[in-house]
């Protein structure tokens, strides 16, 4: 147990310092070439001004440098980084044990995060340089689909996963539906990338999440991919640590594509494959991330169907600030949930 704890810490501690020297780089970067939006607002989905963001949100964008993610998954490839070399220049010592750069746990969703990064990095330039109008929702979402399609049909066909755990109950096979189910999950957790809307918010949010999924990794003997999500949490709590109000920069696509989409494949990895729960677990680990795309989802359907609003403004971070929350007070208290969800959820990992 000793060893382990190491093995997670090591990488998590590494990530969070890397994180704190790359900061201020990638900070002069940012504010030297304006990485922000020249042009604050946004358009409601019905068409017009979106009123109610704009009110709380529009001068912000205008100041606040973008591409904030940067920080995160730089971060992560410099401590995986960092691990292999040494293990290559220190095969024999204890070293080279803080490795966690496999073929069988983490070349996957390392990968995912690479391909995130990029594609939301892309969306931020554009979104930066064509006031505003950065890749289209819609040829986003064909992408992520298709990313998550092929990697759904992988581990049904070539890892043979095809079924879910459920707690109390064992497994429940679903066969060649593992890919749609996988897909659903992928376009779900990017959808919960809107929680990127005040500063410190999604970071903490995140951090609980990744730190969450570490406990359940290591309770299910996935040492390579809890010393994973413990290297994203430092990486992600180094950001924090800038994100706060008020917000040196925001996370933005490069951040929340990454997380989000890396996330899902933890959650498929830490499930069947791992003959533990992960896909059940997040309705507890993920209840943030959840509210936050169900309030949107309640948000049209009451538009479309009912001709009113449920919420002043969704997702449901910015319906408290509505209503006259502090944004500093939506920020901690969104904290104190996610940490108590991320412990319950390791609990419930460790008894079911």
């Amino acid at each position: 147990m000793e060893h382990t704890v190491i093995k997670i810490l090591v990488p998590a501690t590494l990530a969070f310092v890397i994180g704190i020297l790359i900061t201020p780089l990638v900070t002069h970067y940012l504010y030297r070439h304006r990485v922000w939006k020249k042009v604050g607002g946004k358009t409601a989905l019905a068409g017009g001004a979106a009123t109610e963001f704009n009110r709380l949100k529009i001068e912000d964008e205008t100041k606040t440098p973008r591409m904030g993610g940067i920080v995160i998954w730089a971060s992560v490839f410099l401590t995986v980084l960092v691990l292999f070399l040494v293990k290559i220049l220190f095969p024999e010592t204890q070293l080279a044990h803080f490795d966690f750069f496999s073929r069988e746990q983490t070349w996957i969703p390392l990968s995912v995060l690479l391909i995130g990064a990029l594609l939301g990095l892309l969306n931020d330039f554009y979104d930066v340089a064509h006031e505003g109008k950065g890749i289209r929702l819609m040829v986003r979402i064909g992408f992520i689909t298709l990313l998550a399609a092929t990697i759904g049909w992988w581990f049904y066909a070539k890892l043979g996963v095809d079924a879910i755990g459920l707690p109390f109950f064992g497994a429940l096979y679903v066969g060649i539906w593992i890919i749609p189910l996988f897909v659903l999950l992928t376009n779900a957790l990017y959808a919960s990338g809107v929680i990127d809307g005040i500063d410190g918010l999604s970071g903490g949010v995140f951090a609980s999440v990744f730190a969450a999924y570490a406990g359940v990794a290591i309770v299910q003997s996935q040492l390579d991919i809890a010393a994973l999500c413990a290297t994203l949490t430092g990486a992600i709590l180094a950001f924090t640590w800038f994100n706060i109000p008020p917000a040196r920069f925001w996370m933005t696509e490069t951040g929340t594509m990454a997380l989000t989409l890396t996330l899902a494949v933890i959650v498929l990895m830490t499930d069947a494959l791992g003959e533990g729960h992960g896909i059940a677990l997040f309705a507890i680990i993920g209840l943030p991330l959840t509210a936050t795309v169900l309030s949107n989802v309640l948000q049209l359907f009451w538009r479309k169907f009912l001709g009113r609003k449920l919420f002043r403004i969704a997702p449901l971070h910015h319906h408290f600030e509505a209503i006259g929350w502090p944004s500093h007070k939506v920020t901690m208290r969104y904290w104190v949930i996610s940490l108590i969800c991320a412990i319950l959820g390791v609990i419930a990992a460790i008894v079911a």
